[in-house]
């Protein structure tokens, strides 16, 4: 057996404002993308991090990597599809290391064409000879709902403790544009759903799992909190390219929860492993603004981050990963 480890991989984030610019034409693929919309990014990047302006993903990701190779006594490396590390750059240093097998986990458990698939796409085409267990999706992993109930219990007890009553959960995961899970129909402009019957390379023609994966691993984590009174799902984060993305969002579950006499709400996102833009500005700054124009109060978990129960979690993941690669090899041999 040759030197093995573990790939991390991520969206990446800017280090500041001023590479927000370039760091927008990679997440389009280089498609213009508006003055304004630019403008509006880079404002709310300036309202975030410390120092301002600056995402903490790719630093709490390198946190998370090296907790994971402490746990495994493996090396573990970090890829970001959009920014550096760049995925690419990252498989090549793994070579040049000596690595021959690599166990590659996406650190966005819910699997979607417009995350893991294009995370694949980018690892694989480095890989050269180095052999890659590539997980695609890990939302029922059992760890990851105990990882994200611990955190929701604390602001569970902290709502229970300042106001005398449990609250009510808002999930949330990043929404993606309805074509992600929609197929082009024989009349333009009339899509319809994947059919389930008609298979293709990368998943093409398979129903995209995203929506149905990001509800299983809420429902999970609801499971495991049973003092929470309700629960519900909204999608955020929605982008500002062409097209409808997928829905409820939270401003209008904000809305209808409002409307139906809910004063105290958790807003837990599960799609999200550290604290980043999403989480910053979306969550503590829009959202918790917008619930206070309806005499809302919104709190939010602690993000992962760091959470030991997470890196049981990437751990158990690897080493799976690992045995899937010696039992191909195995096989080979044998």
């Amino acid at each position: 057996m040759g030197k093995r480890a573990v790939l991390l991989l991520a969206h990446g984030t800017p280090e500041n404002v001023e590479q927000i610019p370039d760091y927008l034409k990679n997440v389009v693929s280089g498609r213009p993308m508006p003055q304004h919309v630019v403008e509006e990014i880079q404002h709310r990047y300036s309202l975030i991090g410390e120092p301002k302006g600056h995402s903490p993903l790719t630093d709490l990701t390198v946190i998370q990597a090296e907790l994971l190779a402490a746990e495994l006594g493996e090396p573990v490396y970090v890829g970001m599809r959009n920014w550096r590390p760049y995925i690419a750059d990252t498989v090549k240093q793994m070579r040049a290391d000596g690595v021959d097998e690599a166990a590659v986990i996406c650190l966005a458990p819910q699997n979607s064409r417009t995350s893991v698939g294009l995370y694949r796409r980018a690892a694989l085409a480095e890989a050269a000879g180095m052999k890659m267990d590539f997980l695609e999706g890990w939302a029922d992993e059992p760890l990851l709902a105990q990882a994200f109930a611990e955190r929701l219990r604390v602001a569970e007890e902290r709502v229970l403790a300042e106001t005398g009553k449990h609250a009510a959960v808002i999930f949330t995961a990043h929404s993606v544009p309805c074509r992600t899970i929609q197929t082009p129909a024989a009349n333009p402009g009339q899509p319809i759903l994947w059919p389930s019957s008609a298979k293709g390379p990368d998943g093409a023609g398979e129903p995209d799992p995203y929506p149905v994966e990001a509800k299983r691993t809420a429902a999970a984590v609801a499971a495991l909190v049973p003092e929470v009174p309700a629960w519900y799902f909204a999608f955020q984060s929605q982008g500002a390219s062409g097209g409808p993305w997928i829905g409820p969002g939270v401003q209008d579950t904000l809305d209808a929860l409002a409307a139906a006499g809910e004063k105290t709400l958790i807003l837990q996102p599960i799609g999200f492993l550290c604290d980043h833009v999403e989480i910053l500005y979306d969550i503590d700054i829009d959202f918790r603004q917008h619930a206070e124009g309806l005499g809302m109060r919104l709190e939010r978990p602690e993000s992962l981050n760091g959470s030991r129960t997470l890196t049981a979690a990437l751990a158990k993941l690897a080493r799976e990963g690992f045995e899937r690669l010696e039992s191909v090899r195995l096989g080979a041999n044998g």
